[in-house]
């Protein structure tokens, strides 16, 4: 797209998740131009079903997405499909995105919820079975699997959480000291629990009939089980807020790093460029659907509250630069 001739928006959503198309929703309704850039691939595109949404509870992650952006596009919205790759701070305070087609948009304000990357542990077959039957997350998905058999893989500290976690869902947990070994303090907590552990390297997993059975081990034994938790490391898709200068930093939990995220306001979603919110896991990587939903509502209030507040100062300006006959003439920047 030529920059002479390219569109301008009172904001620019990069990411057509929960975050952005909430985000979206409220700015639409608040009366501004809005352009959404979805590149079509949302974190939990794997899973079936979504939980613990209340009044979407069991909807799939693609029917919430597409009730969205009808939404957005209802009230007058911009939807385009593609995959912002980078934006630059104007010399007069806007912003230009650039997607990977190459065309470019211009921005007053950025609302980025471009969301994360699962990175998950290199055993064969688990990518395949991920949001189905291998699973990290229980308030997400330990219903459905609850009550059966289900085995933790441990390649950190983290996994004794995690099996207790999930034990309340279950009563029948089993934890596979994969990349990481219990102690023996360690190891009597998890007896007392009834918590079964079993040394030795995962190789592979058992399916059948599209279902998981359980997983082998590098010396041949078999572990039954009905679900495989693993901890994904969490890596925000943050190319267009590193471009602006906004780093991603490392998160870390009882001396565990992760993942990456993008820092911002975890009130409004500013982040220390002005102009510039976030929403979603990008910022929040443990944040769910319905988190994320609420995070990208309240960054899009803090955004147009901005632009207010910007159109007041110019109409301000423009009101004393007309002197006093009365007539200030159209208000700037609408």
């Amino acid at each position: 797209m030529d920059n002479a001739s390219e569109e301008t928006y009172d904001a620019v959503v990069v990411g057509g998740g929960a975050a952005g198309l909430s985000g979206a929703l409220t700015l639409v309704r608040a009366r501004r131009s809005v352009l959404v850039v979805d590149s079509g691939s949302p974190r939990n595109a794997p899973a079936a079903q979504m939980h613990g949404y209340l009044g979407h509870d069991g909807e799939s992650p693609a029917e919430l997405l597409a009730k969205g952006r009808a939404e957005v596009s209802g009230y007058g919205g911009v939807i385009r499909r593609g995959t912002a790759i980078a934006a630059d701070r104007l010399p007069e305070g806007d912003f230009r995105v650039r997607c990977d087609d190459g065309s470019t948009v211009r921005a007053r304000r950025l609302l980025v919820a471009t969301g994360l990357v699962d990175e998950l542990p290199d055993v064969p077959g688990l990518a395949e079975r991920w949001g189905r039957d291998v699973l990290h997350c229980p308030y997400c998905h330990g219903w459905e699997v609850g009550r059966q058999r289900i085995a933790v893989l441990a390649d950190g500290p983290l996994a004794l959480h995690q099996a207790q976690l999930w034990h309340q869902w279950t009563g029948r947990t089993v934890l596979l000291a994969h990349g990481w070994t219990p102690g023996d303090e360690d190891r009597e907590l998890l007896a007392a629990l009834g918590i079964e552990v079993v040394d030795g390297k995962v190789s592979g997993l058992t399916v059948e009939d599209d279902r998981l059975t359980g997983v082998t081990l590098a010396d041949g034994a078999a572990v039954a089980c009905a679900a495989l938790v693993v901890a994904p490391r969490f890596t925000a898709r943050a190319g267009v807020l590193t471009s602006l200068g906004l780093p991603s930093v490392a998160v870390e939990r009882d001396g565990r790093v992760l993942g990456t995220c993008v820092a911002s306001d975890p009130e409004t979603g500013a982040t220390a460029l002005p102009g510039v919110w976030l929403a979603g896991n990008v910022t929040a990587p443990m944040e769910k659907v319905v988190g994320a939903a609420a995070q990208g509502v309240r960054a899009a209030a803090a955004l147009n509250a901005d632009l207010v507040e910007e159109q007041a100062r110019r109409a301000l300006d423009h009101h004393r630069a007309a002197g006093t006959d009365g007539t200030p003439g159209p208000v700037p920047g609408r």
